[in-house]
């Protein structure tokens, strides 16, 4: 559209919302708080009139679809295997477009801007409250469980020292904390029993904590099958968390409202059936 276009179309929006929508700023054009507004809800709107327009039969082959994916980071080492070549092999022209998962995710998908997360969630609904609870609309399934263990460097002085609970608490600890989060459920469950870990930094994700990890005398708490695949390639070693803690539940989420998009039931129903052999193995 031409300037001239745009200015008539902004002036019969401006009319028909009775708001000026946008505003000149130093930073150019700010949308109005009612501008804001009515993005979010046109949003539904407009997935709504591409759900009736598109056909309902999707066919992977043919299909040029582009699905966003919010996954938190240990999803690509210890998931992604299990499903990924059979989504390209199967649909070889779409496009697939993952995000880091991080706190708004969840939010995200609710306005039904991005397809799936996958992210952990803790299995018992108490302990969920405390961590992770879903918003309204969003359901999910588990897909994988892991346990938590230590990681440390190979040259800790901890190693010549009797591995128990009051040992892991004396040492200073890197903390992963994707977005604002700070407590993991671990957390929650030591002030329980009146006790706390001495954080001595936190760090985005778990890549960049091993490689901490790796130069320090800093413990790292993480997923029991992602410290298999890290700690060779950082030469850490593997310690049992010496405190009985509840398996870690990996789950995939989505929208109720996609339930009836074919192309998006393709999707969901292929990674729920390649991670079911990791469900069914030993990891439980």
């Amino acid at each position: 559209m031409s300037q001239s276009a745009v200015s008539k179309s902004l002036g019969r929006l401006r009319e028909q919302f009775d708001d000026k929508l946008f505003i000149r700023s130093s930073h150019g054009l700010t949308p109005t708080p009612r501008a804001i507004q009515i993005k979010a809800e046109l949003g539904h709107v407009l997935h709504d009139i591409d759900l009736l327009l598109s056909s309902k039969n999707f066919v992977p082959l043919t299909s040029e679809r582009r699905f966003v994916m919010a996954l938190t980071e240990s999803v690509y080492p210890l998931l992604l295997p299990y499903f990924i070549n059979n989504i390209l092999f199967q649909a070889p022209n779409i496009t697939l477009d993952a995000l880091p998962f991080d706190k708004v995710a969840l939010e995200r998908l609710q306005n039904r801007e991005i397809d799936f997360t996958i992210t952990g969630k803790d299995i018992k609904e108490d302990d969920a409250e405390l961590t992770l609870t879903p918003p309204k609309g969003v359901i999910h399934q588990e897909i994988f469980r892991d346990s938590l263990c230590c990681l440390v460097n190979a040259e800790n002085s901890c190693l010549q020292q009797e591995w128990n609970l009051k040992t892991y608490l004396t040492q200073r600890h890197l903390q992963v904390k994707p977005g604002d989060d700070k407590h993991w459920l671990l957390d929650f469950k030591l002030a329980e029993i009146g006790k706390k870990r001495d954080i001595a930094m936190y760090v985005p994700d778990f890549n960049c904590a091993a490689n901490v990890c790796a130069m320090t005398d800093l413990i790292l708490t993480a997923p029991s099958r992602f410290s298999d695949h890290i700690a060779s390639r950082y030469n850490l070693k593997i310690l049992r968390l010496p405190l009985e803690m509840p398996k870690l539940s990996y789950n995939l989420f989505w929208h109720e409202h996609m339930e009836n998009d074919m192309g998006h039931k393709w999707l969901k129903e292929l990674i729920i059936s390649q991670c079911s052999s990791i469900i069914d193995g030993t990891t439980r």
